[in-house]
């Protein structure tokens, strides 16, 4: 899809067919993979509301991820408009022929947890990974995520042009500085944070809550 396709609106057969797989998916998650979530600083209460599943009983087009993590993107009153797969393997990915992250084929570059655009106030937070973003608003920070930089589109700059400020949490790595840049050029508004010890969650994982809060004190010594 090029930078300014419109997005196509989903069809009422997509729509049932997503939402019943997503719900299908969150009933087939296991103890392994909330341990698995749990590593990351996701309990029980965050996998329920971003509804995480596992495909252990592929619906139809789904079969080559069988076994992978369901992550659905969601509108704003919880109901899927697509869905992201995560392996859980200790493998390389590549030679199993799929990616770590993987997407239906056709799919259309979205927005992660578009609910927190209409809870937020005047701030929004922005990070590559959904697991980042999920944490962001685990410690009381609406944050939306956007899967690297080629998925952030000029309809997305105007879907944040509202909010006095967005805070970009880049990851610490070449892909996290063009994220970065990618949105603070688009969002005059945009300002990038800087991350030292890893991702969102690898920091929170290691310095809790207070640590992300830092960070974000830094980027705004002047307020």
């Amino acid at each position: 899809m090029s930078e300014r396709e419109p997005l196509r609106p989903l069809s009422t057969s997509q729509r049932e067919a997503l939402e019943e797989a997503t719900a299908a998916y969150q009933g087939q998650l296991t103890a392994d993979v909330a341990r698995y979530l749990l590593g990351r600083g996701i309990e029980k209460q965050e996998a329920d509301t971003y509804r995480l599943g596992v495909v252990s009983d592929p619906y139809p087009g789904h079969s080559k991820y069988r076994g992978m993590l369901a992550i659905p993107y969601l509108d704003k009153h919880g109901q899927a408009l697509s869905i992201r797969f995560r392996c859980l393997e200790e493998h390389k990915c590549r030679d199993f022929w799929h990616g770590k992250y993987n997407t239906i084929e056709g799919e259309q570059a979205r927005c992660f947890n578009i609910g927190a655009i209409f809870r937020a106030g005047d701030e929004l937070h922005v990070t590559e990974g959904e697991f980042d973003a999920v944490i962001l608003n685990k410690i009381g920070l609406p944050a939306v995520a956007f899967p690297g930089s080629d998925n952030f589109k000029s309809r997305h700059r105007r879907m944040l042009a509202g909010f006095s400020r967005i805070w970009v949490w880049g990851d610490p790595d070449d892909a996290g500085a063009k994220f970065t840049n990618k949105i603070s050029r688009a969002l005059r508004q945009a300002k990038g944070l800087r991350l030292r010890d890893g991702d969102v969650t690898d920091t929170y994982m290691a310095g809790g809550e207070q640590a992300l809060l830092d960070i974000l004190r830094e980027g705004k010594p002047n307020q």
